[in-house]
């Protein structure tokens, strides 16, 4: 069974290769990162370690017996008892049910280990995978927007009745 990390100096080079593996996969859906992104990996895994610290995000990967990231399940610009979550799962291990229970124990950490209120999110309208995702795990759209210049919706959860998390990491 997958379980879900918070991000750490050591997951740096299996979540690269989940970024190199799944490239073409997830610009199908959502914006490329570009060769600035790999180029860089290492610096940008470091920045991203040294932001968690502050608590201005909390980034989590979901990694498999082996070791190897099956997903990353972020949650960005706390503040205010809030944040946005973004998630990305592996092409191998989609439309296994990895994404909605992941999204489900992250949210539950937000509500009670980071003392977060509410969750944003946003998905393009053509991800169908991700609005269900959204759909089933409580969150609710609350408008349209434009993502990377194609249309979207955003969408927000309250984390008032989470359960507490089944995850303890």
């Amino acid at each position: 069974m997958p379980e879900i990390q918070l991000l750490r100096p050591d997951h740096a080079p299996a979540l690269l290769a989940f970024e190199r593996e799944n490239r073409a996969y997830f610009a199908a859906s959502v914006p490329d990162r570009g060769e600035e992104y790999f180029a860089r990996f290492d610096k940008r895994h470091s920045d991203l370690l040294a932001e968690q610290e502050t608590g201005a995000c909390h980034f989590h990967v979901l990694i498999d017996a082996a070791g190897e990231v099956l997903g990353r399940i972020n949650l960005v610009d706390v503040a205010e008892g809030g944040a946005e979550l973004g998630y990305r799962i592996a092409e191998r291990a989609a439309g296994r049910g990895l994404a909605t229970s992941a999204v489900r124990d992250v949210s539950a950490l937000a509500a009670h280990r980071y003392g977060l209120t509410a969750l944003r999110a946003a998905t393009t309208l053509d991800n169908g995978a991700s609005r269900a995702v959204l759909a089933r795990t409580g969150f609710i759209v609350t408008g349209e927007t434009r993502l990377a210049g194609r249309p979207g919706l955003t969408y927000r959860r309250s984390l008032a009745d989470v359960p507490a998390p089944h995850v303890d990491r």
